[in-house]
C-alpha cells in the first residue's frame, strides 16, 4: 500500500506492478520503447558528463552486440538506428521542457502565448489608466498649483497619486479574485481541468502584479501631474503643454498597436483552425464504427475472422474490416525499415485485405493486396507517399525495390503506393507507413485488437444497438463494450485548437472593448479642451461636418500609424505560431487590411459621437468672456 502525493505530480498511479517476466522477455529487444527510465544523480553530478557516459557505456555497448554478424561497424549501426545521444531532464521540468518525454510533452509554447496575451491585456488596461489620468490633468491642475504654492514637494504629490492608484488597483484585485472564483468552474469544465485557488503562490504573484501595475501605470501620470508649475497652472496655461499631448498620443498609439495585433492574430487563428477542419484528410471515417477487443484471447486474429463473417449478416452493416493504424486512436507501433545503407522509421499498418478501400484511401500507383494471391500474406506490402519520399525514391523505383523491416527477418516487396492520409493529428505531417496483411508477420497476428464496421446511413442508431446486443451476447459477454465512431474520435484532435480559437476570440473581444472605452474617454477629455476652439469656428461659419472631421482627424492619423507599426510585428509573431503546423495556411493579406479598416471605422465611430456632441456647444457659454 502507498499514499499518493497531495501536491501536483504527473505520476499518480492507481496501482503498481512489477513486470519481471515481461522485462525478461524484452531484455534483448533494443528497439522496444515500452519502458521509461529514471536516474537518481548525486548532487554534485555533472549532467553533460553523465549524458556522455550513457552514450559510451550503454548505447555503444549495445551497438557492438547488435552489430555483430551484420557486416557493419558499431558506429555505422548507431548512425542507422541510433540513439546517438542522450538528454537528461530534471523530473520537475520534464512535462514542459523535455525534448523527448515518455509521458507526453506539455504544450509550453501555447502556455507562453496565452500568458503573453494576458500580459498584453494588463498592459492595455494600464495604458488606459495612464491615458485617463494624464487626460484628466485639467481637472486637478489648480489643486496641484495650490498645493505647490503652500509648500508641497514633488515627492509628496507623486506618493499621493501612487496611493490613489493603489487603492483603485487593489479594489479591482479583490473584485477580480471574486470573479475568478465564480468563473473557475466554467473554465475547468471548458478545459477539462481541476484547478483550485488553494496555492499561496497564486495570491503572492497576483498581488505582486498589482504592485507592479500600480507603480508602472501610476508613476507616469503622477510624475506628469507633479511637474506642473504652480504659477502656470493657477493661470490656466497647463493645457497648452505639448509634452502632455505627445505623451497621450504616444500611449494611445501603443494601445491601438496591441488592439491591431489582437485583431490580426484572431483572424489568422480562425483561418488556420478552419483550414485544418476543412482539410481533406485522405480517408473517409464517416459511419465507421470501431470496437476494441478485450485482451482475453490467446489468438485474437481467429476471433476477428470468426466475428467478421457473423457481423456482416447484421442488419445495417455495410462492410467489416481491421486496421492497426486507426485515425485518432493514438495507438501505433513503428520500427526501422532498411534499404542498402539507409534506414528510416515507419509506422506499422497491419490490416485486412480490404482495409484501405474500406477507409476510401486513394491508390496512387501499383495495386491493392489481393486475398487470391498467396504472396500477399508472405512478403508483399503497400506504402504511403511519405514512405517513398523518405527514402528519396520515385514511384517506379519503389515498386521495384525490396526493404527489410525491423519487425521481421525477410525482405518485403512493395506492390502499391497509396496517397498520404492523416491518422495522428492535423497539426503533424503524415509519417511513413507500411501496410501489410496481419498474417504476414507471425507476431502481428497476436496484435489484432479491433474490428471496424461500416454502417449504412439510414438507421445508424438502430444498427449500433444491434451490434452491441450481438457483441455482448456472442463475442465478449460480461466485458465492457468499448467502441466509438472513428470520425468523432479523430475530431477530438481538433478540440485543442478550437478551444484556442474560442479563447483568442474572447481575449480579442476584451481587448477591443478596453481599447474602445479608453479611446472614448480620452477623446471626450481631449475634445472638452477644444470646446472653445469649436465655439469660435462655429461662430465663423464652420459646418458641423467640417468640425467633426477636424476633431476626429488627429485620432484617425494615430490609428493609421498604429496599424502600420503593428503589421510587421503581427506578421512575425503569427508566422512563428504557424510554423508549428505541418499543414498551414499561407500568410493571408486579408486580416491586415481588415484590421486597418475596422480600427479606422471604430475610431471614427467612437470619436465622432463626442465630436458631434461638441458641435452642439452653447456658444454663449464659451465666448462670453472673449
Amino acid at each position: 500500500m502507498y499514499e499518493l502525493p497531495k501536491e501536483n505530480s504527473l505520476i499518480k498511479p492507481e496501482f503498481v506492478i512489477l513486470p519481471f517476466e515481461q522485462m525478461k522477455n524484452d531484455k534483448d529487444q533494443w528497439g522496444n520503447f515500452n519502458y521509461g527510465c529514471f536516474f537518481m544523480l548525486s548532487k554534485n553530478a555533472n549532467i553533460e558528463e553523465v549524458q556522455k557516459k550513457i552514450v559510451k557505456d550503454v548505447f555503444e555497448y549495445r551497438a557492438k552486440i547488435n552489430a555483430a554478424g551484420s557486416g557493419i561497424t558499431p558506429q555505422k549501426y548507431l548512425e542507422l538506428y541510433g540513439p546517438t545521444g542522450s538528454i537528461l531532464t530534471p523530473l520537475d521540468k520534464m512535462k514542459l521542457h523535455a525534448e523527448a518525454y515518455w509521458f507526453g510533452n506539455g504544450d509550453f509554447k501555447t502556455l507562453m502565448i496565452l500568458f503573453t496575451l494576458s500580459v498584453l491585456i494588463v498592459i492595455l488596461s494600464a495604458i488606459n489608466f495612464i491615458n485617463l489620468k494624464t487626460a484628466q490633468a485639467s481637472q486637478r491642475a489648480k489643486e496641484i498649483g495650490v498645493r505647490k504654492a503652500i509648500g508641497s514637494t514633488k515627492s509628496n504629490l507623486v506618493l499621493q497619486f501612487l496611493l490613489e492608484t493603489f487603492v483603485i488597483c487593489f479594489t479591482s484585485y479583490l473584485l477580480s479574485l471574486a470573479l475568478t472564483e465564480l468563473l473557475l468552474p466554467s473554465f475547468n469544465k471548458f478545459y477539462d481541468k481541476e484547478i483550485v485557488m488553494n496555492d499561496w503562490h497564486i495570491y503572492f504573484y497576483s498581488f505582486a502584479m498589482v504592485l507592479a501595475v500600480t507603480f508602472i501605470s501610476g508613476l507616469i501620470p503622477a510624475t506628469y501631474l507633479a511637474n506642473f508649475k504652480a504659477i502656470e497652472t493657477l493661470k490656466g496655461n497647463f493645457a497648452r503643454s505639448k509634452h502632455g499631448i505627445w505623451l497621450r498620443n504616444g500611449i494611445l498609439t501603443l494601445q491601438l498597436i496591441i488592439s491591431s495585433f489582437f485583431i490580426i492574430g484572431g483572424l489568422i487563428v480562425n483561418s488556420q483552425v478552419k483550414y485544418m477542419m476543412d482539410k481533406d484528410l485522405g480517408y473517409n471515417g464517416k459511419q465507421v464504427f470501431l470496437i476494441n477487443f478485450s485482451e482475453n484471447d490467446a489468438k485474437p486474429w481467429l476471433k476477428y475472422e470468426r466475428v467478421k463473417n457473423e457481423m456482416r449478416n447484421i442488419e445495417g452493416v455495410a462492410d467489416v474490416s481491421y486496421g492497426e493504424a486507426v485515425p485518432g486512436s493514438g495507438r501505433f507501433s513503428n520500427s526501422n525499415m532498411d534499404y542498402m545503407d539507409k534506414s528510416i522509421y515507419a509506422q506499422h499498418g497491419s490490416m485486412d485485405y480490404n482495409y484501405l478501400q474500406f477507409m476510401d484511401v486513394k491508390l496512387k500507383k501499383g495495386r491493392w493486396l489481393n486475398h487470391n494471391l498467396a504472396s500477399d500474406t508472405i512478403s508483399n506490402v503497400l506504402v504511403n507517399e511519405a514512405f517513398v519520399n523518405k527514402f528519396g525514391w520515385t514511384d517506379d523505383q519503389a515498386l521495384k525495390n525490396e526493404f527489410r523491416p525491423g519487425f521481421d527477418n525477410k525482405p518485403y516487396h512493395i506492390v502499391g503506393i497509396v496517397k498520404d492520409f492523416n491518422i495522428l493529428n492535423p497539426k503533424k505531417a503524415v509519417e511513413p507507413i507500411v501496410f501489410f496483411h496481419y498474417r504476414e508477420t507471425e507476431w502481428k497476428r497476436y496484435n489484432v485488437y479491433n474490428i471496424q464496421v461500416k454502417i449504412k446511413p439510414d438507421d445508424i442508431d438502430g444498427t449500433v444497438k444491434r451490434i452491441k446486443a450481438y457483441w455482448q451476447k456472442n463475442v465478449e459477454p460480461g466485458y465492457p463494450f468499448d467502441s466509438y465512431f472513428i470520425d468523432k474520435k479523430f475530431a477530438e484532435s481538433f478540440v485543442k485548437y478550437q478551444k484556442q480559437q474560442t479563447l483568442f476570440t474572447i481575449l480579442n473581444a476584451m481587448v477591443l472593448m478596453v481599447a474602445l472605452l479608453g479611446l472614448f474617454a480620452l477623446s471626450s477629455l481631449m475634445i472638452e479642451q477644444k470646446l472653445k476652439d469649436v465655439a469660435i469656428k462655429k461662430t465663423l461659419g464652420a459646418s458641423d461636418g467640417a468640425l467633426i472631421m477636424g476633431l476626429t482627424k488627429q485620432f484617425l492619423w494615430i490609428t493609421l500609424t498604429a496599424v502600420l507599426i503593428s503589421i510587421p510585428i503581427s506578421y512575425y509573431l503569427m508566422n512563428e505560431w504557424l510554423k508549428d503546423f505541418a499543414y498551414r495556411i499561407d500568410m493571408p493579406v486579408f486580416p491586415f487590411i481588415l484590421s486597418l479598416i475596422l480600427l479606422l471605422i471604430l475610431t471614427f465611430a467612437v470619436v465622432s459621437i463626442k465630436a458631434y456632441q461638441a458641435t452642439k456647444v452653447n456658444l454663449v457659454k464659451y465666448l462670453k468672456y472673449e
